[in-house]
């Protein structure tokens, strides 16, 4: 169990092969509870070569000095993060 937000990690393989590769994280927040964003690519099996870019966002509790993985929401393409992006930039602008 990870214990540091640093070993907090996407990356996850299989039978020694690397078939989640996170390719970015920044922390949103820190304390009790913790939110991360995560850039990764999924491994096309058939190819070889790992797919397009996608994001998550993953919430952790902090118990007993280890993390756990409570919540998670995958935004499975730029299209999708970039409307999210628009939205919360206008809701944003309507809230100041």
């Amino acid at each position: 169990m990870p214990s540091t937000i640093e070993e907090l990690t996407i990356n996850y393989e299989e039978d020694g092969i690397l078939v989640v590769k996170e390719t970015g994280k920044e922390v949103l927040s820190k304390g009790a509870w913790t939110t991360l964003l995560f850039r990764y690519q999924n491994l096309d099996r058939k190819t070889g070569e790992y797919g397009k870019e996608m994001f998550t966002i993953r919430r952790y509790q902090k118990r007993q000095g280890d993390y756990i993985m409570k919540s998670k929401f995958n935004i499975s393409s730029i299209p999708q993060a970039e409307k999210i992006v628009d939205i919360l930039k206008q809701w944003i602008e309507e809230a100041q």
